[in-house]
């Protein structure tokens, strides 16, 4: 399932059939690097070729997702950025994300930037490595690809393994459905989950892709967010690709939820 995410993660919206069998890079070669000029039109097609909008697109893709700092990358006003914003939504390429503040008891703070999610996961991959490099690209020559993607390969995983984990809990918590979740970020803060089930409990969780098991302090992290945006949370959940050391495992319990990616695949069942 790991594979599966990873997979997902880059090729996700791509129209061609993919051998998952085939190891990552070569397929990501194969079907994006060498097909670059195709691509690169139907990309074009997609937005309407502005470079303000490829631009803050790369913005989006490389940063921290907030408005402002995509707008600061591209070099546009506000206003302007705001607009440009409205048509990639109006197009179908991005869509708009709040800060879950009216789940907690920040919801009268300051307001803070607004985030953006690619609407396909090939499309924010494009921006992210493709796009800012495509002259070397261009001419066949995908050495400082390799080396990009490599250094930043779990770090761009993990937002898709994020937004997995959201659907997860959507379907599989039945007794007590969840009736809103998303992210809550601020200034000084951010949770990769926080949600409230039918009945009002408070579900707060984290997310790790990384290449190594999570240790209790992510937990310690967690539940000091939680303190610091006055968040009593009823239930901790974590997500791990790669699961979780002995003493968080003895954790486990009523108020605390552990997995992996394994069980992500209640998603395709």
């Amino acid at each position: 399932m790991e594979k599966a995410i990873e997979y997902f993660a880059i090729l996700g919206g791509l129209d061609t059939d993919i051998n998952l069998d085939r190891p990552l890079l070569e397929l990501i070669q194969k079907h994006i690097l060498k097909e670059y000029r195709f691509l690169r039109n139907d990309v074009s097609v997609l937005t309407n070729g502005d470079t303000i909008y490829h631009t803050i697109l790369t913005g989006i893709a490389l940063g921290d997702r907030r408005t402002n700092s995509a707008f600061k990358r591209a070099k546009v006003s506000f206003d302007n950025g705001i607009d440009d914003i409205d048509a990639l939504c109006d197009l179908n390429v991005v869509t708009l994300e709040r800060s879950q503040k009216h789940l907690t008891n920040q919801y009268r703070s300051e307001t803070v930037s607004e985030k953006l999610l690619f609407n396909a996961p090939f499309l924010r991959f494009w921006f992210a490595f493709v796009s800012p490099i495509f002259k070397g690209i261009k001419e066949k020559n995908y050495d400082e690809f390799f080396k990009r993607f490599e250094s930043r390969k779990d770090e761009y995983t993990a937002l898709v393994f994020e937004q997995l984990s959201h659907a997860f809990l959507q379907t599989m918590i039945e007794d007590d459905p969840i009736k809103q979740i998303g992210r809550y970020w601020d200034d000084n803060n951010d949770l990769d989950i926080i949600a409230k089930t039918k009945s009002g409990k408070i579900i707060a969780g984290s997310c790790k892709f990384s290449s190594s098991k999570v240790k209790k302090t992510l937990l310690t992290k967690l539940k000091e967010t939680c303190k610091n945006i006055e968040v009593e949370a009823d239930i901790y959940v974590l997500f791990s690709n790669k699961g979780y050391t002995t003493e968080l495992k003895n954790m486990k319990g009523p108020e605390l939820k552990l997995y992996t990616s394994k069980s992500l695949k209640a998603l395709i069942l």
